[in-house]
């Protein structure tokens, strides 16, 4: 029997555990780096919630912190995650890799100007927040019309701090030089609710597992009806 369809997806939006970092901190961007042993962490408290919770989908960033993220995640649900290079975060360009002091010194004026404008501003050979918000959300998009026929209508998708933010941004009605004022911790997770017609809604932000196992029950138990 066909299930019915609902008319609203609930998109899980979980970031990535913690990645290997060294002092001074460097722009990351898209560099592949790896989680750390808490990371790893972070991401495995997250398996229990998840199990409890019928996903009809798991997509994630094609990177490896977003990828191990999903797998640890996902290790007790039977769900394998889909990497997806369009879930990649922002792409600095010729910054990641740099320090702050480094790409005022190698691309002068650079990070006044995306300063004074960080929605539209872009590093040499990268991506504006406009541009990676115009990305990460077209592919939530198309994630959420493939869930649509599912009978929960519910889906997992792992990925990064900067493009989760900028798809909150876009359900609030924020303006992206904003973004950095919604918190992302380490392997938070935000919950993000599109209706077949009409505004997203932003159901919640940057939970820990602790917090969230009942209300994820709640809220998908709501969508599959």
């Amino acid at each position: 029997m066909t299930p019915a369809k609902p008319r609203t997806v609930t998109l899980l939006l979980l970031r990535h555990g913690e990645i290997v970092q060294h002092a001074p901190t460097r722009f990351v961007g898209q560099r592949d780096l790896p989680l750390t042993p808490h990371g790893r962490a972070q991401a495995q408290a997250w398996s229990q919630p998840f199990a409890a919770l019928p996903l009809a989908s798991a997509c994630c960033s094609d990177l490896s912190r977003c990828r191990d993220t999903a797998a640890l995640a996902l290790s007790q649900t039977g769900l394998v995650a889909t990497a997806l290079p369009a879930l990649r975060e922002i792409h600095l360009g010729g910054w990641e890799g740099l320090t702050r002091e480094e790409v005022r010194q190698r691309f002068p004026g650079e990070h006044e100007r995306r300063g004074a404008d960080l929605a539209h501003a872009a590093p040499s050979g990268g991506e504006s927040f406009a541009q990676a918000q115009e990305r990460f959300w077209r592919a939530l998009e198309h994630i959420a019309a493939q869930t649509r026929n599912t009978a929960s209508g519910a889906a997992l998708v792992v990925a990064h701090g900067g493009v989760i933010r900028t798809a909150l941004c876009r359900a609030l009605g924020l303006r992206l030089d904003s973004l950095l004022r919604l918190g992302q911790d380490y392997c938070g997770l935000n919950i993000l609710r599109l209706p077949e017609q009409g505004e997203p809604q932003v159901l919640a932000l940057n939970l820990a597992p602790v917090d969230a196992r009942e209300l994820l029950e709640e809220l998908l138990e709501e969508t599959g009806k």
